[in-house]
């Protein structure tokens, strides 16, 4: 084996209107982890299913080599037979099958024709949650197990196909902290045994930890490639952006008006579970302020705002004060009507129709505001959408663009306008910025801060301590389903914060 065990050379990637990746090189030493970086739209995840087959030899221009051979891959199935095996964002397993099912699934283990060998299934289910750390009976249910669990099921999968070479695209997005480090020490634990492993990640001081090496892409191109030691985050930052970014958390100073929204004595149930979401939560939102929403992965901060906005939970008790009016909204289309807007945490799921266009998705929420006489005015709705694909920079080929195309950070800019086009009093941003990049996020920050100066009273939930502290006017705490605290700007710290989620007094 020579010094390379994968190259990419000359990688060209087009799709109708959109050049994705332009003559991308990208090399990977055995046994390293490589981090590969970049801003959404960059050609990440484009550039990896080139190499996975989910774009066939014959789609794009270059090569692919391995072992110094050139590869020809037709389908994931050609690229998982070579060692390679990705682990995409939204995981593939099934939920309702148990855990040695989805490791072999499509790769049964039989003891004769049609027959599985459930004996030999389980025993090496058994040896591949070892060798992830995980202590699991194969026979659990999927859908019974945390996202971390589930994370680690995927990865145990790969290594059971025997694969030489391991894909992880945003592994940690949808992780705790204590998750996350367990996942990193887990592919730690793996580099030592010779996997070698491509990183893709926007939690840039996670790939200060584990990379051996960064390559950057930008605008579908490879920029750099260097250790991992001459790359701290603010070069990696001004890399993958193309500039200096000044300040990461651009918080304006802003005084505080009258209160907007007024939640009080907030108790909702979990529908499925039975079991209490919010439990007596009160608490106030003011006009020229931002507010955050911070605590542990099951603190019910997610829980909170959904139920305020009527989209979620079984109402035991409490009340909604808004503008000094009393009201519960036992449906989204009257918290719409009302004056409230969420932007969910799964925007693929429950912010967009990835089938639809960007013109289509804008104005998805507001029809009653462009339709005469029950029929949609096509003008006004292109007028619209077209106003804040210029006004939030989305970056689109056109208004017809369907939005399954678009870059992650692109497609939370087609989620907040169609809120914006709703003309709300109170915004609710649920993770407004998972998964996407550093420069989208300063975009972000700064829509926020231009939200508020209009008037608008922006309520953000986040699991980035850094970030609910970087850009909050005042923070509320939770913990199990309870209010711990509420804190002022400059009583705020990392520290108090992480000991109100932990259910400090």
């Amino acid at each position: 084996m020579g010094e390379w065990i994968l190259e990419m050379r000359g990688i060209t990637k087009e799709f109708p209107g959109v050049k994705a990746l332009e003559d991308v090189t990208f090399q990977v030493r055995p046994g390293e982890i490589h981090a590969l970086v970049g801003e959404n739209g960059a050609g990440k995840s484009t550039l990896m299913k080139v190499l996975s087959g989910v774009y066939p030899h014959g789609s794009y221009q270059g090569d692919v080599v391995l072992d110094g051979e050139v590869q020809r891959f037709a389908t994931i199935r050609d690229s998982e037979h070579a060692g390679i095996a990705i682990i995409f964002q939204e995981l593939a397993l099934v939920k309702q099958m148990t855990i040695a099912e989805n490791i072999f699934l499509g790769a049964e283990l039989q003891k004769a024709r049609g027959i599985i060998d459930w004996n030999r299934t389980y025993q090496e289910t058994a040896q591949a949650l070892a060798e992830v750390g995980l202590k699991l009976i194969p026979g659990a249910r999927v859908g019974d197990l945390g996202v971390g669990s589930q994370q680690l099921v995927e990865i145990a999968k790969a290594l059971s196909k025997k694969a030489r070479i391991l894909i992880l695209d945003e592994p940690t997005a949808a992780l705790t902290e204590t998750e996350a480090d367990n996942l990193l020490g887990i592919l730690d634990a793996l580099r030592k045994k010779g996997v070698t492993c491509i990183y893709i990640s926007h939690r840039l001081r996670e790939i200060g930890r584990i990379a051996d090496r960064v390559t950057v892409l930008r605008d579908g191109k490879t920029v750099l490639t260097a250790d991992r030691a001459d790359m701290p985050e603010d070069r990696m930052i001004r890399e993958m952006v193309g500039r200096e970014l000044t300040t990461m958390f651009p918080r304006r100073q802003r005084p505080v008006g009258e209160t907007v929204l007024e939640v009080k004595h907030w108790t909702v149930r979990d529908p499925s579970t039975d079991e209490l979401a919010c439990d007596d939560v009160s608490f106030q939102v003011r006009k020229g302020e931002i507010l955050g929403i911070a605590g542990l992965m099951g603190a019910g901060r997610t829980e909170l705002v959904m139920s305020v906005f009527g989209a979620w939970g079984r109402r035991l008790g409490g009340e909604v004060l808004l503008s000094g009016k009393g009201s519960v909204f036992d449906g989204a289309s009257k918290a719409i009507r009302a004056g409230l807007a969420l932007v969910s945490e799964d925007r693929k799921r429950y912010g967009l129709v990835l089938g639809m266009d960007v013109k289509e998705n804008s104005t998805l929420a507001s029809l009653r505001r462009i339709a005469k006489f029950g029929m949609i005015d096509g003008n006004e709705e292109i007028k619209r959408a077209a106003q804040y694909v210029k006004e939030l920079r989305t970056k689109t080929p056109s208004l017809e663009q369907l939005v399954r195309n678009l870059s992650g950070g692109n497609q939370q800019k087609v989620v907040l306008a169609k809120w914006l086009l709703t003309g709300p009093k109170v915004l609710f941003l649920d993770e407004p910025t998972r998964g996407i990049d550093v420069g989208a996020k300063v975009e972000i920050y700064n829509i926020m801060n231009d939200l508020v100066d209009q008037g608008v009273c922006v309520v953000m939930v986040s699991s980035e301590l850094p970030e609910v502290l970087g850009m909050s006017d005042r923070i509320l705490v939770m913990h199990e389903g309870r209010l711990t605290a509420d804190l002022g700007r400059g009583d705020a710290t990392q520290e108090r914060v992480m000991h109100f989620a932990t259910g400090g007094a």
